[in-house]
């Protein structure tokens, strides 16, 4: 008998936070520095300037997205102010096939969807010092879909409530990025890539 082992299967890790919590630079650190990959996710959203379809997200209609979900293409999926976003199952079992280690970016609701389905994965929440570090990064950037600080930091402050139900919890300080993204590795177990 001959001919090369099939790949080991890979993992799937789940990470949340709130917004301003810095995880999208935390998972962009792991991705570059650990060889994590992202599973493309869809929207019914519209795409913000620069955005590429398949490249940053799926861009659906919501008729398309509806037949999906009934055809069960989702691994999860959420009605976030107002707009339908999901994981295809398929852009996920591409990562993990062939041996990779497939990283959602999920808000709270999509990572419950995924411990009830009772996928074997990991999961991160990313949290922040305090609510009043959570403010001042909110503060800075531009209103998000129309919501204003008050609503944003009540929004933030369900999520951060739901971090006792991940596997681990890391607090982002932004003086300590580094130390951040080695913490939040350590805990998941990823090994730094080769030097190319």
């Amino acid at each position: 008998m001959s001919g090369a082992a099939a790949p080991a299967r890979g993992r799937l890790i789940v990470v949340s936070g709130p917004s301003g919590s810095g995880k999208t630079t935390i998972c962009d650190a792991l991705e570059r520095e650990y060889g994590v990959e992202f599973a493309t996710t869809a929207t019914t959203r519209a795409p913000r300037p620069g955005e590429k379809d398949g490249v940053d997200y799926f861009f659906l209609s919501l008729e398309e997205f509806q037949r999906r979900i009934a055809k069960g293409e989702f691994l999860e999926h959420a009605t976030v102010h107002g707009q339908l976003y999901g994981t295809p199952r398929a852009s996920v079992e591409r990562v993990l096939e062939r041996g990779g280690i497939c990283v959602l970016e999920i808000d709270t609701q999509g990572a419950e969807s995924i411990r009830r389905s009772g996928i074997p994965h990991a999961s991160l929440f990313i949290t922040v010092p305090s609510i009043a570090v959570l403010e001042a990064r909110l503060a800075k950037r531009p209103k998000e879909r129309g919501l204003d600080l008050k609503t944003r930091l009540e929004r933030a402050r369900e999520e951060m409530a739901m971090a006792g139900r991940y596997d681990h919890v890391v607090t982002n300080d932004d003086a300590a990025l580094d130390r951040t993204v080695a913490e939040a590795a350590h805990a998941l177990g990823l090994e730094r890539k080769a030097s190319a």
